[in-house]
């Protein structure tokens, strides 16, 4: 017989706890998304491994390109991506463009606001269901900033906390975390808690929020392919990408279509024949489709056949049939004890409370909660969200006993 031992327990425990990591919020940045401006320089140096020690400490009025691609900065404002860099909400220096998803990866209600920065003359390639593959130079920019009251957004509403940088070098992908404390970003490796309070439906939540080590960013942007670990960005899919944005002309337009219009997406289909989710709290759409797009965005990056809960059999993409075995109707998963309601099945359909996908969004301890890392307070929109879609399932999608 097959004896795990106690580590082995605990690892299996984590894995299994994973359905989101930190990554977007319950209330997505509606800032202007046309903010492409003119062709950068090439953000390559000639020669990284001979790069200065005081790349970092280089004042310009453009991106710091040779600093990206070489050396981990302990200030954020060194890589020069804002125009001010006290603001990394808005305003990115050339060839920064804001983006946006379609619905919430959720982080305590922060708002996040991203920024993608393409090297010289290179674009994205489309990819109907996968992750974007960006090219050697590119750098992705997410900052965090935490609400004072979670019904309303705004710079007069929020506390800036921390920005995070995936950058892709030529070794591959890193990650940085960068904490906000007196208009300056500190780079974080050992990671931090920002206590904080907001008011939450009335009520008045004190907790700690947590930035990620450099470890910690691994366990969400971790993936295996064939037999080695590699960090890749997570949000870049064509269901997420795809929403209506308002220009700097004040003129609605499609995201994927402004991003092919102006050179920085190749590729593209027709727009009726790529996948679209939607908010959550978009009435007009499609239960299942947003459902699932918010399981996607918070799980699927570890409830897949590379993510860190590959183990659990859990798949979770936008893609796969939700009404199969593999997405969790009437599987139980390897290694969790059922929690204090005793639960056996990922998905009992018609049954969102006996449902451990939902059950489990609504727990906060350490070893229950899904995640285990990434959240210290429960996504209401999002609980009652996943209970009424999966009310909603019909029984005969099959029989849990």
């Amino acid at each position: 017989m097959f004896v795990l031992k106690a580590h082995q327990i605990l690892v299996i425990s984590l894995c299994l706890s994973l359905v989101a990591c930190g990554g977007s919020d319950s209330k997505e940045n509606n800032t202007n998304a046309d903010n492409i401006l003119d062709t950068p320089t090439s953000p390559l140096p000639e020669d990284p491994e001979s790069a200065p020690d005081d790349l970092c400490l280089q004042s310009n009025s453009e991106v710091n390109w040779p600093a990206l691609m070489s050396v981990d900065c302990d200030n954020l404002a060194d890589y020069s991506l804002f125009i001010d860099p006290s603001i990394p909400t808005k305003s990115p220096r050339v060839p920064g463009i804001l983006y946006q998803l379609s619905t919430e990866l959720f982080s305590n209600y922060a708002s996040k606001y991203r920024f993608v920065f393409l090297p010289d003359n290179q674009a994205i390639s489309f990819k109907a269901q996968s992750q974007f593959e960006l090219p050697v130079g590119s750098v992705l920019v997410k900052s965090f900033a935490l609400p004072f009251d979670s019904q309303h957004s705004g710079a007069d509403n929020e506390k800036l906390i921390e920005t995070r940088l995936l950058i892709h070098r030529e070794t591959g992908w890193t990650a940085l975390a960068y904490q906000w404390s007196e208009g300056q970003a500190k780079l974080v490796i050992a990671g931090a808690n920002v206590a904080h309070t907001m008011n939450n439906q009335g009520e008045s939540i004190s907790f700690d929020y947590h930035i990620p080590s450099k470890a910690e960013c691994k366990i969400c942007h971790q993936v295996n392919e064939q037999g080695s670990s590699k960090i890749k960005p997570i949000g870049l899919k064509a269901h997420l990408l795809n929403r209506q944005i308002t220009n700097s002309n004040n003129t609605a337009i499609n995201q994927l279509t402004q991003w092919s219009q102006q050179g920085q997406l190749i590729n593209l289909p027709a727009l009726n024949s790529v996948a679209q989710s939607f908010a959550i709290n978009d009435d007009t759409a499609d239960l299942t489709s947003r459902a699932k797009g918010y399981l996607d965005v918070n799980c699927a990056h570890c409830h897949s056949a590379e993510g860190f809960a590959s183990i659990s059999g859990l798949r979770l993409n936008y893609h796969v049939d939700h009404t199969s075995f593999e997405y969790g109707v009437c599987k139980q998963p390897p290694g969790w004890d059922g929690g204090p309601n005793g639960l056996a099945y990922d998905i009992v359909p018609g049954n969102g409370e006996r449902s451990i996908v939902h059950y489990r969004q609504t727990l906060l301890s350490p070893k229950d909660r899904m995640p285990p890392i990434g959240r210290e307070m429960t996504h209401i929109e999002g609980v009652d969200l996943i209970k009424r879609w999966i009310d909603d399932m019909a029984i005969t999608i099959g029989t849990c006993s």
